[in-house]
């Protein structure tokens, strides 16, 4: 039965028509999937459907995504994003080693707030992921989050009295007084690529959007997953943060604001 799917130009041009015509035709496109985005169900069949290709640095995965969620197109990403992602993509992939593909797809959890430093408030980003992040091809069930963040350029925290020095490179995309995406440099000097990328917009407060285009720079702090948690007010959250970084389990970097 012919699917409901949307292939955009760019995706056929990478994928062939070929290929292009069987997905459209529903020779090889499921008929149930899990979102890429938003990871509920969806099914081709009955709702609009996007095709979204993740190209990594010599590997290639075909997902798949609800058109309110995301357009059909290419994605551009590193080839260790593309791996740890895998398990949480419905689709065709390349040159895998199945030994690579981790149990549980961890989600990255991102806060904003304001955070007090040297008596000046800072727009922060507080990124925490769900469950442990493992290196790709790693062997073992270790949580390898903050050395992955560390060999980027990110520094060790264990106390929140200076302004972490800024990660060139790296940026923070907000757009129409929203916030889109964690930007990180692409591979070979190319186009910067989503490290995170919210689902649908995210807004902020009217003083975190003041503070950001004010310093020209959000604060981004790390911890592994249950160093943080989901705090209601800033001033929990910046003890939560104090305590995490007392632990040695925060990293930090000032990212450059890329939009207003």
């Amino acid at each position: 039965m012919p699917r409901m799917l949307d292939v955009s130009d760019e995706v056929r041009a990478e994928i062939g028509d070929e290929e292009a015509d069987r997905l459209l035709a529903g020779d090889n496109a499921p008929g149930s999937y899990d979102c890429t985005s938003c990871r509920t169900p969806g099914d081709s069949e009955q709702e609009r459907t996007s095709t979204v290709l993740f190209i990594g640095d010599e590997t290639a995965v075909l997902a798949f995504a609800h058109s309110t969620c995301l357009p059909s197109q290419v994605v551009q990403v590193t080839e260790e994003q593309l791996k740890g992602a895998v398990k949480s993509i419905t689709g065709d992939t390349v040159d895998l080693e199945p030994d690579s593909i981790v149990p549980e797809q961890a989600v990255l959890g991102v806060t904003s707030g304001l955070v007090l430093i040297a008596g000046e408030l800072h727009p922060a980003l507080v990124v925490e992921p769900t469950g442990p992040i493992v290196r790709p091809g790693a062997i073992g069930a270790g949580d390898d989050f903050l050395p992955l963040l560390i060999e980027q350029g990110f520094m060790p925290l264990t106390e929140l009295a200076d302004v972490p020095p800024v990660l060139h490179g790296w940026s923070v995309l907000l757009a129409m007084g929203q916030l889109h995406a964690v930007l990180q440099p692409g591979s070979n000097g190319g186009q910067p690529v989503a490290w995170w990328q919210a689902h649908q917009p995210l807004l902020v407060t009217d003083g975190w959007r003041a503070a950001a285009n004010k310093h020209q720079q959000v604060l981004m702090f790390a911890a592994p997953v249950g160093s943080i948690g989901r705090q209601p007010r800033e001033d929990l959250l910046r003890d939560a943060l104090d305590k995490a970084a007392a632990n040695g389990k925060l990293v930090a970097a000032a990212l450059p604001l890329a939009g207003t």
